[in-house]
This record gives C-alpha cells, structure tokens and sequence, in this order.
C-alpha cells in the first residue's frame, strides 16, 4: 500500500491536470504512474517534456528502449519494465532482446548491446565513464550525440523509476 495519492483528473491539483488529459489522449487511459505522480505538477510536466525531447533524439526507437529498460531493471521499477516491454514488442523487437534485458544478459545484437554496457557505465560512473568505453561506443557507429543522449535518457527515466518507487506506482 502507498501513502501516495492515485489521482483522478478531478482529484488531482489543478496544475497536473493539462498533462494528465495529455495522457489521456496519448495513451487512451490515465496510467496509474501518472494518476501518482500528478501529486506534483512540476515532477509530472517535467517528466513528460523529458520523456518527449528523449523521444525526439537521434538514437532510434529500439536503442531509446534499451536505456530505459536497463535503467528501469537495474532500478526495480516493475511498472516501467512492464510498459516498456509493451513498447518493445510493439516496435517488433525479438524476444530473445525483451528476455536479455529483463535478466541483465548481454544483447544479441552487438549494436544494442553497445548501448546497453554503455548505459550501465554512466550509472556504474555517475558519469565519469572511462575513454576507453566511450570509444567503445563510438566504434559501434554511435556518436557524441548519442553518448549524451543516452545520458538524458538515464535522467529522464531514473526521475520516473524514483518517483514510481516512492509513490507504489504499479504496486
């Protein structure tokens, strides 16, 4: 059980209500994440312009996945690893790579996985990732862009997986 609010477009304040009818629209149904982190208006609207400029990026909708997904697994957020395992197979994406991610195993695809170990050194660095990975990255095709948008990627979405946690979003 969460002390956090599961909040209604009635009940929610005023200011979560625009993004929370957003949603509505995008999704057809008001997400419980969203229903909970609608408590601050501020978190909810940041998360969702972050998630929106993250999907505008250059890396490609399956390598946007494997940042969220092993940024969702490494932080237990059982309702982002559920969703984005939708949007995975929504996007075609072979099973065998759903099942790699969930279980933390490296990815049949050299060029995912590239983006999955890279992934986890931001987060085993805060950052401070070593050349040697980086150019690792890079050799894969990627460029200085996508290295830093896989750091937005890591932020947006370590935001949501923290924020589900504290609110029992999916619980």
């Amino acid at each position: 059980m969460s002390l956090f609010t599961e909040h209604t477009l009635e009940s929610a304040p005023a200011a979560s209500r625009k993004s929370m009818e957003a949603t509505v629209r995008h999704l057809g149904r008001l997400a419980p994440p969203v229903a909970r982190l609608a408590t601050s208006p501020h978190l909810l609207d940041g998360f969702l312009k972050l998630t929106g400029i993250f999907e505008q990026t250059t890396l490609g909708p399956v390598a946007r996945e494997v940042v969220v997904m092993t940024v969702a697994v490494r932080n237990e957020c059982h309702v982002c690893v559920a969703m984005h395992t939708g949007k995975l197979r929504e996007l075609g994406a072979d099973e065998d790579l759903v099942t790699a991610l969930h279980e933390r195993r490296p990815l049949a695809d050299p060029k995912l996985d590239a983006v999955r170990r890279f992934t986890l050194a931001v987060l085993a660095t805060a950052g401070g990732v070593e050349d040697e990975a980086v150019k690792d990255f890079l050799s894969y095709g990627y460029t200085e862009q996508n290295a830093l948008e896989v750091v937005l990627g890591i932020g947006t979405y370590t935001l949501s997986t923290y924020a589900n946690r504290l609110t029992g979003a999916g619980l």
